[in-house]
């Protein structure tokens, strides 16, 4: 390719126009929307271990905010460039969110604690060495192949912010699907006017039950991800609540003993105790052979682009010399240095526990599925971007490195998670560095810009997410009684002190030793517990991030979240290092996803339908109908405007408002007398206690995104 072909592309804004960019009010607003963005999308990922896209709704909301700012103090508007400003900060968010909510609450799982230091240097590490290993690749991915790699999500943003330039707008329909979803998730979830999981347990076919979560992010979801892999993840819940469940019923309520992995009757168990015990490892199962799957059906596309990326770089060089404003980068020594800065950094962090060995992996793994996600991304689209691919041929590759060398048993498990960990997180903020690149060489931004506001959203994305976390977990996690008679514990090695928090700390104001098992011991399961001065075991101290709906000792139900990508991970590191599963039962799940694959089905989605309850997949099955109907009653839109639709712009919005809702009331929930004043269902109880009334609530908010969806209300204009 000459170098005249490279310049045919005419961006919005010529490069010999210097207008406003990268200035102070745009990265602030970039910030709090980054922020806000990211913690919905972690929020999103723990319950069912997928997000969305939020450059576009970033965008459409900083072209809106900017209006209504220039209209209140008389100054003027933003520029586009300005806008594209806010749009590449705050999307940095989502990418580092998705990264954690995979890799980290698997510390919980294997029995470590989630300490706030680790999390945020894996944020804050993994963040900024994606930007900095995509911008070597601007050159030969944006400039070079810009033909060639179409970058789908970047050019609908591009079309927004021009739209937006222009005079049209689309902000009233992401906003009113964030105060929907906001409004709807405080009344359904914290007032419980209705029901939030309806549920109905069938006796005359027992092991099974039919549930749905009527919240707005899920339905949105849905309508986001489309009808056909909407109808695969629902398949698998199915399969999991009508198939798996009543099955393990059927043969095993005869048994008088046990069933690994269980430690009660099968004849004993609820429904939830069922899938806990054994439909969870099969679901999980599912979902490491679809992954793995997954990633050797995009070998050859993984190859290729790896190949091709490092072809046209050889070839193109990186133009860091050139004085045009549109190819501006920040100068490669200070990349490089900083990479080598950060990978330092990994190396001497105790709480990673990343040796060099480590250290060396994460940048040839880093550099390997940065390039290779910055790639696909531009082929096809950050949505089908298998990130999860990646970290789980990290991690398999990792262990096999540590198993070689004779690294095995629980003291390398946090190590190869790390790894992973950073990797993933790297590999995702790369591909949403590429495509926010792309939309600024569309719209005519200047690089180096664009990167600084990567690495500003990146660095303070992260810091938050880490907390965001942390919260969530320490809500819905329960101090549940334990007794283990024949075990007590040297209180000496236990230096750590901690009280009993959430509702049962109320009755119980002692501090007791912090014991921490990675392993069995004993009779004793792996996990956290709290242990009394004698040196025995007062309370487990059972996580949020367990995947199972719960009680209290007071009866109040806690709702946990699945995590099903993050169980994944505990299941590979386990499955290689520790050899510590119940086998029969996750080679179950194999071959479910390998019969899949022989039927032409994508396994993954299936597999995590089969691993989620079905409360959470049947919302997204309904968000995937109404997107059917939409599609097939009204005019399909070009492929181009298809993530700029009204009902995409919606949902996105219900997302991020029933999602933020949700942030929210469990930092209420850490407050009992906050939950109580909220809580109006004892004014109406049988109103608060109706599957009906949550079930024609749900449908009319379907209804409602139908006829967005269809631009029957809500149309879009301009002003």
């Amino acid at each position: 390719m000459s170098q005249s072909e490279v310049t045919e592309h005419k961006p919005y804004i010529s490069d010999s126009k210097n207008i406003p960019e990268l200035t102070l009010l745009p990265i602030l607003i970039g910030v709090v929307l980054g922020i806000i963005f990211g913690a919905s999308s972690l929020y999103l990922a723990l319950k069912v271990g997928m997000t969305v896209s939020a450059s576009i709704p970033v965008a459409v909301l900083s072209i809106t905010i900017f209006r209504a700012i220039s209209k209140a103090f008389g100054i003027r508007r933003a520029t586009i460039l300005e806008n594209n400003i806010v749009m590449t900060t705050g999307s940095a968010g989502e990418s580092i969110a998705f990264g954690v909510a995979v890799t980290m609450p698997a510390l919980l799982i294997l029995g470590y604690n989630m300490e706030i230091t680790r999390i945020m240097l894996v944020s804050i590490l993994g963040g900024l060495l994606g930007v900095l290993m995509m911008i070597p690749l601007r050159w030969a991915l944006i400039v070079r192949g810009h033909k060639e790699l179409v970058y789908p999500e970047g050019t609908a943003c591009a079309e927004v912010l021009i739209v937006g330039e222009e005079g049209g707008t689309s902000a009233k329909t992401v906003f009113t699907g964030f105060f929907l979803g906001l409004f709807y998730k405080i009344a359904n979830v914290g007032m419980k006017l209705w029901k939030d999981v309806p549920e109905k347990t069938l006796t005359w076919y027992k092991g099974s039950s039919f549930a749905t979560e009527v919240s707005p992010e899920l339905l949105g979801v849905g309508y986001i991800i489309g009808p056909r892999i909407a109808c695969i993840m629902v398949a698998g819940g199915i399969l999991s609540s009508f198939v798996l469940s009543p099955a393990i019923v059927l043969f095993g309520s005869g048994l008088t003993t046990p069933l690994y992995p269980a430690t009660k009757l099968i004849s004993e168990m609820s429904v939830h105790e069922i899938w806990r015990s054994y439909v969870l490892y099969i679901g999980a199962g599912a979902v490491a052979a679809g992954g793995i799957i997954s990633l050797f059906q995009s070998l050859p596309v993984i190859v290729r682009s790896f190949g091709a990326g490092l072809k046209s770089l050889k070839k193109s060089g990186v133009k860091t010399t050139s004085t045009r404003r549109t190819e501006l980068d920040i100068p490669m020594n200070v990349v490089l240095g900083g990479v080598l800065l950060l990978v330092l950094a990994i190396w001497a962090a105790p709480a990673l526990k990343v040796n060099l060995l480590g250290a060396l992996l994460i940048v040839v793994f880093g550099f390997l599925f940065v390039t290779v996600s910055s790639r696909l991304t531009g082929e096809i689209g950050s949505s089908s971007n298998p990130i999860s691919g990646m970290t789980v041929a990290t991690l398999l590759l990792t262990c096999l490195i540590f198993v070689m060398i004779g690294w095995v048993g629980v003291d390398y498990r946090v190590t190869a998670l790390s790894i992973a960990a950073i990797v993933c997180i790297a590999a995702s903020n790369g591909g949403t560095t590429s495509q926010d690149l792309k939309t600024g060489y569309l719209v005519g931004a200047t690089p180096r810009a664009q990167q600084i506001g990567l690495l500003i959203g990146a660095l303070t994305s992260a810091i938050v997410i880490g907390y965001t976390l942390l919260l969530l977990n320490d809500a819905s996690t329960i101090y549940a009684k334990k007794s283990f008679p024949g075990q007590q514990f040297n209180i000496s090695e236990l230096p750590t002190l901690e009280k009993v928090g959430g509702p049962e700390g109320k009755n119980d104001s002692n501090e007791y030793h912090v014991l921490q098992l990675p392993e069995p011991r004993g009779e004793v399961p792996a996990g956290k517990y709290l242990v009394d001065g004698s040196g025995q075991i007062v309370y487990l101290v059972d996580p949020g991030i367990n995947g199972v709906l719960q009680k209290r000792d007071d009866g109040t139900s806690v709702q946990k979240y699945e995590a099903p990508k993050a169980r994944l991970m505990s299941l590979i590191i386990d499955g290689i290092l520790t050899q510590k599963l119940p086998w029969s039962l996750v080679l179950l799940g194999v071959f479910i996803a390998v019969v899949l694959e022989f039927c032409g089905i994508a396994s993954l989605p299936f597999a995590v339908g089969v691993y989620l309850p079905l409360a959470a997949s049947a919302p997204i099955f309904f968000g995937g109908f109404v997107r059917w109907l939409v599609d097939k009653m009204g005019k399909r839109k070009a492929a181009k405007d298809s993530e700029s639709q009204a009902g995409i712009l919606l949902s996105s919005g219900l997302i991020a408002g029933g999602s933020i809702a949700g942030i929210g009331i469990a930092i209420l929930s850490l407050n009992e007398n906050w939950t109580s004043s909220l809580d109006m269902s004892k004014v109406l109880p049988g109103l608060a206690s109706s599957d009906g009334l949550a079930y024609l609530i749900f449908f009319s908010l379907m209804g409602f995104v139908y006829l967005v969806g269809r631009e029957k209300i809500l149309k879009p204009g301009r002003k």
